[in-house]
């Protein structure tokens, strides 16, 4: 399926009822519905809102392939997977698997594209529809969540900012159209981005999260609570972060992060949290994150020990990443021993559900956190010859380890070592090596950059039917 077909979806949202505690999923799910029955409420533009979210939360994309599936395996994390993945391991992208895997994650993220656009397309001449606040909210959320996805887009198929900037990558769609959309150059796409979170800060500007307004279910059912399920006002904020980091633009970066971490909406998880395995994905760390509500069942089957041909570590390379002392709450609480004939392998606790946990806490999984906006602050340091060691510290102890008190002799090599420590599993890290355009990589001897790949080949149906330029 290329970006032709896939605009002329109609919306398709399997949207799980939640609970109170998650009250924008308490949507009725709807298959197959008219757009202009869809809009024709502002419970309609919710729900569409919430569809796009549930997308999102798919196998090919953040519910597995996208967090510790095939992006983990590009980024070497694992010492084994499903022999399916043999060819991800080895850059091998023209393989049938690989490419398949490829091709899902390209008309998966398009797919929710076509349906932010239809809500921001639909939303302008509805405006008189909505209550309160929630016109602006919901309309910067759509906004946002088109940034958002272009934006991985751009990470996975288009060159690094850093290194060619003019080269073709993506299409960056803004209508509900079957028609084509013309492809942008990497400069292009980021500027588009931005422009969209920049639209979309200013009407996120009567975000709750930002305000301080207290929400309760009796306000509008609930629908704002829990902001941190949702493109926020402060999730926009970090994306800004994280884009200007990958343009180098320090300044605005280290201004975008700061005004994340000092907002005091967000806390480090506990180390009782995590030893109690009541908040394993760190939820309170969360800028924002998805609710993935069969979470446990997919820690169960690619996860664990119990799994079928699940995604481990070995005893050795799980010491690779992690110090030796017992202190980081990290190696001590999210990692278990395999049993029986799996005794010498680790599996990833991260994901499984948490024993006695609120609603709060579960099935979060993270697509921006906390850490990130001290990484952040770090990379833009190790840039400009400048002390990474504070916002390494801070992170560091809030994970149970001591602070660093001596400069790195390798100061490169020290900020790829705490970063792979606190994003483990969760798609962060193949990024982050493509931000650095590192050659080598621990857990291969292969070159990326010689491969190019750190650029995913575009669908071979994309150049079939849209003639597209070469991304690579």
């Amino acid at each position: 399926m290329n970006t032709r077909f896939i605009y002329s979806i109609l919306l398709c949202f399997m949207v799980t009822v939640s609970t109170s505690c998650n009250k924008w999923l308490d949507v009725q799910p709807n298959s197959q519905i008219k757009s202009s029955e869809l809009f024709s409420t502002e419970s309609g533009f919710k729900e569409a809102l919430a569809g796009v979210y549930t997308l999102m939360t798919e196998e090919r994309l953040y519910g597995k392939e996208l967090q510790y599936g095939m992006i983990g395996v590009l980024a070497q994390e694992w010492s084994a997977y499903d022999v399916a993945y043999t060819e991800d391991a080895a850059y091998e992208y023209e393989s049938t698997n690989t490419q398949g895997r490829i091709n899902n994650v390209w008309n998966g993220l398009y797919q929710a594209i076509t349906n932010s656009n239809n809500l921001i397309n639909s939303i302008e001449d509805k405006k008189s529809i909505f209550s309160g606040d929630n016109y602006a909210i919901i309309k910067g959320e759509g906004l946002a969540q088109r940034a958002f996805l272009h934006f991985e887009l751009l990470r996975l198929f288009g060159a690094s900012y850093l290194v060619d900037p003019n080269k073709p990558a993506i299409p960056y769609v803004v209508q509900y159209t079957p028609q084509q959309t013309a492809q942008s150059t990497v400069r292009e796409a980021y500027d588009l981005i931005l422009k969209d979170l920049e639209a979309a800060k200013e009407l996120l500007k009567a975000d709750p999260m930002l305000t301080g307004r207290v929400i309760s279910e009796a306000d509008d059912n609930g629908y704002l609570l829990n902001r941190q399920l949702h493109l926020n006002y402060y999730a926009v904020e970090a994306l800004l972060a994280r884009l200007y980091y990958n343009t180098g633009n320090f300044a605005k970066a280290r201004t975008a992060a700061n005004t994340v971490i000092s907002s005091g909406k967000f806390s480090f998880s506990t180390q009782a949290n995590i030893a109690n395995g009541v908040d394993l994905t760190g939820a309170a760390e969360h800028i924002f994150g998805l609710q993935v509500n069969n979470l446990h069942t997919r820690s169960d089957l690619y996860l664990s020990d119990e799994g079928t041909r699940p995604f481990s570590l070995t005893a050795a390379a799980l010491a690779s990443y992690y110090e030796s002392s017992s202190s980081d709450y990290r190696f001590s609480y999210l990692f278990k021993i395999g049993a029986g004939s799996l005794a010498s392998d680790r599996f990833l606790l991260k994901y499984s559900a948490p024993i006695a946990a609120t609603l709060y806490y579960r099935n979060k999984s993270a697509l921006i956190k906390l850490s990130e906006m001290y990484f952040i602050l770090a990379g833009c340091n190790l840039e400009e010859n400048i002390s990474l060691l504070d916002p390494l510290n801070k992170v560091r102890q809030a994970r149970g380890l001591p602070a660093m008190t001596t400069a790195p002799t390798d100061p490169t090599a020290t900020f790829i070592s705490e970063f792979r420590k606190d994003f483990f599993g969760e798609g962060q890290l193949f990024h982050l090596y493509k931000r650095l355009n590192r050659t080598l990589i621990a857990g291969t001897d292969k070159n990326l950059v010689e491969l190019r790949a750190y650029v995913l080949p575009l669908p071979v149906a994309e150049y079939e039917s849209a003639n597209r330029s070469p991304n690579r």
